[in-house]
């Protein structure tokens, strides 16, 4: 794939984004690999008006793993899309009308100390970068509405299909507690869509977030202490409507809820 249309992908992927209107069809040539789709992503990245605050991990549908070479997928979040979640409250969660939009529930990992500039980039390294755990919703999020069905190489290059983030409750004790024991429910309109627990992400969301030092030491991407890491979706992907409300409870932990609004152009 050649600059030029990496550029192109990029520029009509954030143009849809910030306008919040939906993209009928992939704006380009599909990526035939993971390469390709992150050298979108990184240009794509460089064109959004803030900050990444974060990253979100992703699985590699089973199919496509040995095609891509690869288990786990990473996308950027950033600063303006992570929502502070406190106890009663009810986030507004923007999706755009002819997109793609889903609830995830995830747990969320807060970097205690920077990540060097080499290392390792195992599970012994990554416990011992994390400084928290919270509860946490993922909004996967796109202009494109068929994103998912149009495989990983198509969602890594659209920012990993994420449209935001928000951080719950710390989850204290996590390391001595039983995996299983540490659960999830997503519910959307009061119907329980996806259950799950700690155990439920391969490895334990350490192991993910081992992958994400790995791949971000390989493209040169710096994470500073107090970057937020979504390790996976622990209740599935569940697609929600606009006007459509979802409770995501963690035992322990407590719920988070949240409402769809209509995105607006920024």
């Amino acid at each position: 794939m050649t600059v030029s249309t990496a550029q192109e992908i990029a520029q009509r992927f954030v143009a849809a984004r910030r306008a919040a209107t939906a993209l009928p069809d992939y704006p380009g040539t599909i990526p035939d690999h993971l390469t390709q789709s992150y050298d979108i992503q990184d240009v794509a990245r460089s064109l959004w008006p803030t900050p990444v605050r974060g990253w979100k991990i992703g699985m590699v549908p089973p199919a496509f793993r040995e095609k891509l070479g690869a288990m786990r997928l990473a996308g950027p979040v950033f600063d303006g899309n992570v929502w502070d979640y406190s106890e009663g409250q009810v986030i507004d969660l923007p999706v755009i009308p002819g997109g793609f939009a889903a609830v995830e529930g995830e747990f969320v990992v807060k970097l205690g100390a920077d990540m060097p500039a080499t290392g390792p980039s195992d599970e012994a390294e990554a416990k011992s970068l994390i400084g928290s755990i919270h509860a946490g919703i993922e909004l996967a999020g796109s202009p494109l509405a068929t994103i998912n069905k149009l495989g990983p190489t198509v969602v890594v290059s659209d920012f990993g299909n994420n449209a935001g983030l928000i951080v719950g409750p710390e989850l204290k004790g996590w390391e001595d507690a039983a995996p299983e024991s540490l659960t999830v429910e997503t519910r959307i309109e009061g119907e329980v869509v996806g259950t799950g627990s700690f155990a439920s992400i391969p490895g334990t969301p350490v192991q993910a977030v081992a992958f994400l030092l790995a791949h971000c030491r390989a493209r040169g991407i710096a994470l500073p202490a107090g970057t937020l890491i979504t390790t996976g979706a622990v209740t599935g992907i569940h697609d929600i409507a606009l006007g459509q409300s979802s409770t995501v409870t963690f035992v322990p932990g407590g719920e988070i809820k949240v409402r769809t609004v209509q995105a607006q152009p920024r």
